[in-house]
């Protein structure tokens, strides 16, 4: 059985930081390429960033300049670090995870919420 388990959101005042972790099961971790995607409310999910099997990152928009994914393929987790959070920061973060040998399996999280706010 496949499980992707999100932790370590929360509230945080703007400015401040946030780790988020993503522990993988049922899944063989090293040839998936792991992500992060969030969705605010109203709004359609959107990638936040990707990690590739070696280690490549990739990130929407600007927002390499405040967070950072990595990956531990010894524990089966990828992390997202979230730094200089903003109000518009705030939505449910989901891990993701796509087979790169076959692209149409695709495991998602359940999701943890983040809120940005003083």
């Amino acid at each position: 059985q496949v499980q992707l388990v999100e932790s370590g959101g929360g509230l945080v005042q703007p400015g401040g930081s946030l780790r988020l972790s993503c522990a993988a099961s049922g899944i063989i971790f090293t040839i998936y390429k792991m992500g992060w995607y969030r969705q605010a409310p109203g709004k359609q999910r959107e990638l936040v960033a990707s990690i590739r099997v070696g280690g490549s990152a990739s990130y929407a928009g600007s927002l390499q300049d405040r967070f950072t994914i990595s990956r531990d393929n010894t524990e089966n987790t990828v992390t997202l670090q979230m730094s200089g959070l903003k109000p518009e920061d705030t939505a449910v973060y989901y891990c993701n995870a796509v087979n790169s040998l076959q692209t149409t399996v695709v495991h998602w999280g359940q999701g943890t919420q983040v809120t940005v706010s003083s």
